[in-house]
């Protein structure tokens, strides 16, 4: 597995690990899932994974930290995030989480970026994860709060940088103007940037990747499926994109893509998590997965042979911007 290093001195694997399946999402992970999930990616050389408090309510990272326990803990780049505090209600407790999880609602999440609220979010986090430290912590989807996170929370997140705590710190976020801004009024090292960077969302090029590359933060591309329009060798006519119905123009055009893939001996997943590996800002693909049969399966998607003249073609028919002269 090919690794990239940061200005920070991260070693990420090309291709990481997200672990919202493992929280749960829309339906049970079976504890056989979640091991074969962590032990297939571990052997085929992964050694980024990524996880959050708000994927099963704490669930997921419970059962990422269990399942790398034991392994040497320099060897993988582990990555959480803050901003979502998770607080006990047993009120709600016979009920299900209504944010896509398969879980009881106990505990719910809480909306916090302020510096004590993140600071007790890592403290919690390293207590479900069994883990000293962190890698990398990003402040999660704080589009609604970005003025405060963008402020108090990274500040938060820089002390513990500071203090040794976790190595990196950034946002995660599904729009990529306002991780552009976050770069410009802090001291970032990487950015996960979700769905904005891929064959059919080029977002991401007209001022994050550019500024990213610029100033040396490194970029985590993402959601690079965009929610399954992308996953298939030939898109399904009911795909979805950004978890909607795909417009129909975006359907034809993913198709056009395809047809060109197949042309090179190449499958539309395949260049999908390639595509963005392409820029130099970006670090590596993070793909979420659930058991054995999946992680295989982007495994031997990345690790794919994509021929340069693909990447010419699609420039050459529109479908991808052409490349600087």
């Amino acid at each position: 597995m090919r690794t990239r290093v940061t200005a920070r001195g991260l070693h990420l694997t090309e291709l990481g690990l997200g672990a919202a399946q493992l929280g749960n999402l829309y339906r049970e992970t079976t504890e056989a899932e979640v091991a074969e999930t962590i032990e297939t990616a571990w052997d085929a050389g992964i050694r980024y994974f990524d996880t959050a408090p708000h994927y099963g309510v704490g669930l997921s990272e419970r059962r990422l930290g269990e399942g790398l326990r034991g392994r040497p803990r320099d060897e993988y780049v582990f990555s959480t995030k803050v901003g979502r505090l998770l607080v006990a209600s047993p009120e709600t407790a016979h009920e299900r989480d209504g944010h896509g999880f398969d879980v009881p609602a106990d505990p719910v999440r809480r909306w916090d970026f302020s510096r004590d609220g993140i600071l007790r979010s890592v403290e919690d986090s390293l207590e479900r994860t069994g883990l000293d430290r962190f890698d990398i912590l990003y402040l999660h989807d704080p589009d609604d709060h970005f003025e405060q996170a963008s402020t108090e929370g990274i500040a938060a997140l820089i002390e513990l940088r500071e203090q040794g705590v976790v190595r990196a710190v950034g946002a995660g976020m599904n729009h990529a103007a306002p991780l552009a801004e976050l770069i410009r009024r802090a001291d970032v090292d990487i950015l996960m940037c979700a769905g904005r960077f891929t064959l059919l969302d080029d977002e991401a090029l007209a001022d994050l990747l550019p500024l990213a590359e610029e100033r040396g933060v490194a970029v985590v591309a993402a959601a690079v499926y965009n929610s399954g329009l992308l996953s298939t060798p030939r898109p399904a006519p009911d795909a979805f994109y950004n978890y909607e119905p795909a417009p129909p123009a975006l359907l034809a055009r993913a198709n056009a893509i395809a047809d060109l893939c197949e042309e090179h001996g190449v499958t539309l997943p395949e260049a999908a998590i390639a595509y963005p590996l392409r820029h130099p800002a970006v670090a590596t693909v993070v793909l979420g997965a659930r058991g054995r049969a999946q992680v295989t399966q982007n495994v031997a998607r990345a690790a794919a042979s994509i021929p340069d003249a693909l990447w010419h073609d699609l420039a050459a028919a529109g479908l991808i911007p052409a490349e600087p002269a």
